[in-house]
């Protein structure tokens, strides 16, 4: 029998089908793409229908060398990669490195990588789809032009080392788009009102009916009336209605919704969750996790119904056949499911193991029955107000069904999300109800809640931008430190106090109570400079920018796929009027700062200006060249965290000028309080001193100034000395240390760092010293230089290159005690000396 290779991506892949074949395959993995479009600009011939350059990337010549070698020990080569057009492309590219016929190397595709899906696609190849490949050669060639183009123009008109791209920058103006949705919400208090009754149930026991007042209140007075006109009134219930309800399950999971709901129940980023989702379908626990379907394949139903008959009974039993609306799922023939229903409990790590059972639980729930409640509505009237009523809800789980196993989760902040209504007592129509107390309080509008990863990925496949795997390269792109578009972070509330109406035994009360708004939990922020990019695309690159047009390119390379459009034509229908909008302007757009005018400077008279540096960073500017003259230099301020050129008022940005502050010296130094690259700092001769976390430097008086440099005198104080080094002793932001010689040694929580003894401080050095002496390693500047322990000895390890000590003049080996004892200049004359290669 023939021997075969069999090439897949990833060697975690590679080891699990190696499993299922016989002692006649060899697999082996290509790790990922093994080549890309050239570097540069010249890696598509436009003049020539857009031929792409391609070469192999550097760190993959030795795997092609690898596969080459392995191609001659075997008889035939069989392509495995993914069934998307990702893989595709990579089956092609193996081809042509390799000096394979794509129309007649055989090609399989599985869904799954389990011994039976194995089997049926080695009895069933076929060969490499160019159609698929097409799709994806436009998709890369289109936003290497996109991105190459764009960018360079970000260089040319606001700043160095941007980035742009045809989904990234649609994304980040989602994100800049609901920023200023926000900061332009205009938040409206109302007034809702809610009623407590007291009644007996059928045992004689006293029991509370909570009721609501269904409109909303616009003011205070408005409440207060409500409330005056509730004191004599009768309450009796007018209308009882009890209706049946029904909830179903949520469909299987699609690439989006696993990242959405992953986020929102397990605290993923959308990053983790697919490689997360990668690894455990490389190990054959999960079908494909790159599709957007909701189909389950009719095995798959089989498989679902039998495990539910056998854990929960028949009656919880529904099949459900799931279809897309579109009809146009791109390549995916089924949804994200478990490979074995039998094992609910898979996965090597805490994420793994998390994440199987997510998918596992939503896979089975969604062929389990309807759950059935019974939904009661009663309405109250009041006598002395004819045309309103209370209104109390409640609730009864009739049949749990599929909620036996899976509730959906929803974002904390959606606005569909429903309090969980409770049984009421029984109740009669007509039946006169004793009111305990009444209650109006002050509610405000709330703007649109920020995108957390999940809720954009959500927004971007509701426009139509992207596919399955696009959304998470394209989060992690916009988020990138040296893009700096998009941050997520947490941020703390206001306090805001809100009037409480309180009806009670006739009287009525009024008090204020606080409450924190607007505090965020990683959730997504434009930085300044995706505004300024967002602002500067928007004007001169509408089309690009435009959501509708976005979608409808992903739609023409669905028409490439299907091979209804020819690639080459939907790239020059694309590009020419592109390419004529980026020459044109490169020639006519101007430097593009995002000014924005905030008003005069009461003293000077001159313009204050928020705008973005040509270094990229966000500042104030006092004064137009045109107000001061070309060869003055205005002055500028830096803005404080959490401050942006969006949002900054005068007020705020005047006050900016009021930093640096100078103070008397003290002890004959100079003495400044200012805010630099790592936050507020009080500055004593040469000596920076970093203010305490929360500290404003606008507030630093003189007196507070002198005793931040005393407090810090004072930590820098000798308490002992260790073998002839001074040891001083302070507090970091991981608590309590002592340092000597530039090491810190931090303080254990079983020592009282106030009542150290000597010995103590002792044993603590000498145990952090013999550490450091243990891992070899200097503390100088460890991104560039170390000094380090390896098989062969000692060497010093310098911008990639390990350089070997000197041997010692008597011949001896180095001791730990002699490389503790070298200095960065020792070191670095080694380092000087050696050759360069």
């Amino acid at each position: 029998m023939s021997k075969k290779l069999v090439i897949v991506e990833s060697p975690a892949k590679a080891k699990t089908i190696e499993k299922f074949l016989g002692k006649n395959y060899i697999v082996k993995s290509s790790y990922g793409h093994v080549r890309d479009l050239e570097k540069g600009n010249n890696a598509v011939d436009v003049e020539h229908n857009f031929k792409p350059k391609y070469a192999v990337s550097p760190e993959k010549k030795k795997v092609v060398k690898e596969l080459k070698s392995m191609m001659k020990k075997v008889d035939e080569v069989v392509l495995a990669t993914d069934e998307d057009r990702e893989g595709e492309a990579i089956s092609w590219h193996l081809c042509e490195v390799l000096g394979l016929d794509p129309k007649t190397t055989e090609r399989i595709v599985f869904r799954e990588i389990t011994k039976s899906a194995i089997q049926k696609a080695i009895n069933n190849p076929r060969t490499v789809d160019e159609k698929l490949v097409d799709a994806q050669q436009a998709r890369r060639i289109l936003d290497r032009l996109v991105g190459f183009e764009l960018s360079e123009i970000l260089w040319k008109k606001i700043k160095g080392k941007l980035s742009a791209g045809r989904v990234q920058s649609v994304a980040v103006k989602l994100v800049v788009e609901r920023e200023r949705e926000i900061n332009n919400f205009e938040i409206t208090n109302f007034f809702k009102v809610s009623a407590l009754f007291k009644l007996r149930n059928e045992e004689g026991k006293w029991v509370e009916l909570k009721a609501e007042y269904p409109q909303r209140l616009s003011t205070l007075d408005e409440a207060k009336k409500f409330l005056e006109d509730c004191k004599p009134a009768e309450f009796t219930i007018a209308n009882i209605e009890v209706k049946p309800l029904k909830r179903k399950p949520a469909p299987p999971f699609t690439t989006s919704t696993l990242q959405q709901e992953a986020s929102r129940k397990l605290n993923f980023a959308v990053k983790r969750t697919m490689m997360t989702a990668q690894r455990l379908y490389e190990a054959g626990h999960i079908s494909y996790m790159r599709t957007d379907s909701i189909a389950l394949s009719n095995d798959a139903l089989g498989s679902i119904g039998r495990t539910i008959e056998q854990e929960y009974g028949s009656k919880y039993h529904q099949v459900r056949k799931y279809k897309n609306k579109s009809g146009s799922s791109q390549e995916a023939h089924e949804a994200i499911r478990p490979t074995n229903f039998n094992q609910r409990n898979l996965g090597t790590d805490s994420d793994q193991k998390r994440l199987y059972e997510l998918i596992w639980k939503r896979t089975v729930a969604s062929q389990m029955a309807d759950a059935k409640l019974e939904k009661t509505t009663v309405d109250i009237d009041i006598s002395t107000r004819q045309d309103d009523q209370l209104r109390a809800e409640g609730e009864v789980l009739i049949f749990d069904g599929f909620l036996k196993l899976y509730i959906q989760a929803k974002d904390d902040d959606d606005d569909e999300q429903e309090e969980a209504k409770g049984m009421l007592p029984p109740l009669q129509k007509g039946q006169q109800l004793d009111l305990k107390s009444m209650t109006g309080k002050e509610s405000f509008t709330r703007p649109p809640a920020r995108f957390t990863e999940a809720s954009l990925v959500k927004k971007l496949e509701e426009q139509g931008i992207g596919r399955p795997s696009t959304y998470a390269p394209t989060i992690s792109k916009i988020m990138e430190e040296g893009r700096g578009y998009v941050v997520k972070e947490s941020r703390e509330g206001e306090k805001r106090s809100y009037a409480v109406l309180t009806l009670s035994d006739g009287k009525i009360n009024e008090k204020n109570e606080t409450e924190t708004t607007g505090a965020t939990k990683n959730r997504l922020y434009p930085t300044d400079m995706g505004m300024v990019v967002t602002d500067f695309l928007d004007e001169h690159f509408e089309k690009i920018m435009n959501y509708n047009f976005t979608a409808n390119i992903e739609k023409e390379f669905d028409e490439i796929a299907e091979g209804t459009l020819e690639w080459q034509t939907m790239l020059a229908k694309f590009y020419g009027p592109f390419h004529e909008n980026v020459n044109q302007t490169l020639e006519e757009a101007d430097r593009f700062k995002g000014e924005r005018l905030l008003g005069k400077d009461p003293e000077t008279g001159l313009q204050i200006i928020a705008r973005i540096s040509r270094f990229g960073k966000p500042l104030i500017q006092k004064g137009h060249f045109d107000e001061i003259g070309e060869e003055e230099k205005p002055d500028y301020a830096n803005l404080r965290p959490g401050q942006s050129i969006e949002t900054i008022t005068l007020e705020e940005a005047l006050k900016l000028f009021d930093l640096p502050r100078d103070f008397e010296p003290f002890e004959d130094k100079a003495v400044m309080v200012n805010v630099g690259r790592y936050g507020p700092y009080v500055k004593w001769g040469d000596q920076f001193i970093s203010l305490p976390r929360g500290e404003d430097p606008f507030e630093v008086t003189q007196d507070r100034a002198y005793e931040i440099i005393r407090e810090k005198k004072k930590a820098d104080e000798p308490i002992m000395t260790y073998k002839g080094e001074p040891v001083t002793q302070g507090k970091g932001r991981f608590g309590p240390f002592l340092k000597i010689n530039k090491i810190y040694v931090n303080i254990p929580k079983k020592y009282d760092p106030d009542n150290l003894t000597q010995d103590e401080m002792i044993e603590l050095i000498e145990k952090k010293l013999e550490k450091e002496a243990n891992r070899y390693i200097q503390k100088w500047d460890k991104e560039k230089v170390a000094l380090e322990n390896g098989r062969w000895g000692p060497f010093i390890r310098y911008k990639r290159k390990s350089i070997s000590l000197p041997k010692k003049a008597d011949g001896e080996k180095y001791t730990k005690e002699d490389l503790m004892d070298w200095t960065l200049e020792d070191v670095m004359e080694i380092v000087n000396k050696s050759p360069k290669k």
